[in-house]
């Protein structure tokens, strides 16, 4: 199982139409085969600057390499993802046990 994770701040104003349709527009990641448990998430910690973040798990590495290549992901990274967020961290995670 792979646990995939990006936080990410946007460079719209707070509470803007343009984030807000970005925000729903991350839902689309979900349609992609293999995505499992997508949540789209607000920030809440006072202890880094991004707003939001995206969750989905995997069960396997070849899901991820689908979801990857996905014409879905390339889509909305090239479309939305590069001109609109202005910064991101992004962590996969596999369980320990």
């Amino acid at each position: 199982m792979i646990q995939h994770t990006i936080v990410f701040k946007l460079k719209h104003p707070p509470g803007s139409l343009q984030e807000k349709e970005f925000l729903a527009d991350t839902f689309k990641f979900s349609d992609i085969p293999g995505v499992r448990n997508f949540k789209c998430l607000r920030q809440t910690s006072k202890q880094n600057s991004y707003d939001f973040g995206i969750s989905m798990e995997f069960a396997s590495q070849e899901d991820y390499d689908r979801y990857t290549h996905h014409p879905v992901h390339q889509t909305l990274v090239k479309e939305r993802w590069i001109p609109e967020v202005s910064e991101f961290l992004e962590i996969d995670y596999t369980p320990l046990a």
